[in-house]
């Protein structure tokens, strides 16, 4: 329960409290129980949405949607994307890059990648939801944090630090296969109720939602792989503020994967 309670801390603004003798093993393995992070946060997306459809239009609703994801992560791995964009875009050595990404201050290609990211989260809500029917765009936006969370893990477990300092080289250390088997078993379970839930809504929903998993979970692994590979190049390795770029990217390629599957099943 600790490291459950700890996933929450690192990745969400969701208070918590009692946590005590925390070791720095404890926070890296922590890392296993990132999906069911990201399961609370699908459910919070979904139920969200269905509360601003009652009152709203769907643009609207949308929109509202995405403002509860920033603030449910505490613009969190915003902040990663821009530091991570600031120092890709940096023209200095791979210290000056790494130096870059501890600054707290935000530079103009940062601020530019927040934008793009958001707009086009926007603009795929609003396809998601104009393409599908309403229970797979429920589920769509339950299963994107928890395959997003996932991807982050699966990066922690190949990657290789840059920095000797920073909760990104807790993270790297300690998530070992066990770490990697355990999301991957949480994910698996959660896609697993999603397809038993769809079942009762036809073939073709059914349909859509294999091909979530079996489509864009490798492809999401893959993803991590080129990310880590990007990072190396660039850094020499990762640092935290690239798992929230990871993060970010993956929630994107998620959606405009789940609009693939919904158009050629729907």
């Amino acid at each position: 329960m600790k490291k459950v309670l700890l996933a929450f801390q690192f990745l969400t603004i969701i208070p918590v409290t009692g946590i005590k003798d925390v070791s720095e093993k404890d926070i890296g393995s922590a890392s296993a129980f990132f999906p069911v992070v990201g399961v609370v946060q699908g459910l919070i997306f979904a139920v969200s949405a269905g509360i601003f459809l009652k009152v709203f239009n769907a643009e609207l609703s949308n929109g509202l949607v995405l403002l509860v994801m920033v603030l449910t992560s505490g613009g969190l791995h915003l902040d990663g994307l821009s530091d991570t964009f600031d120092a890709v875009a940096s023209t200095g050595d791979r210290e000056k890059k790494l130096q870059i990404m501890k600054d707290s201050t935000i530079g103009p290609i940062g601020v530019i990648a927040i934008v793009i990211v958001l707009l086009l989260k926007y603009i795929l809500l609003n396809a998601l939801f104009s393409n599908s029917t309403i229970n797979i765009y429920y589920l769509s936006l339950l299963l994107m944090p928890v395959f997003s969370r996932w991807t982050m893990v699966t990066a922690l477990f190949h990657a290789r630090t840059a920095s000797q300092h920073g909760l990104g080289k807790t993270f790297i250390e300690h998530t070992g296969l066990k770490q990697l088997l355990i999301a991957t078993f949480i994910t698996v379970l959660v896609f697993m109720s999603a397809l038993l839930i769809t079942s009762k809504f036809g073939n073709r929903q059914l349909s859509i939602v294999n091909c979530q998993f079996v489509f864009i979970l490798p492809l999401l692994y893959i993803f991590s792989l080129m990310s880590l590979w990007f990072f190396n190049r660039r850094f020499g390795g990762a640092t935290g503020d690239n798992f929230g770029a990871v993060s970010e990217l993956s929630e994107i390629l998620f959606l405009i994967m789940a609009i693939i599957c919904i158009q050629n099943f729907i």
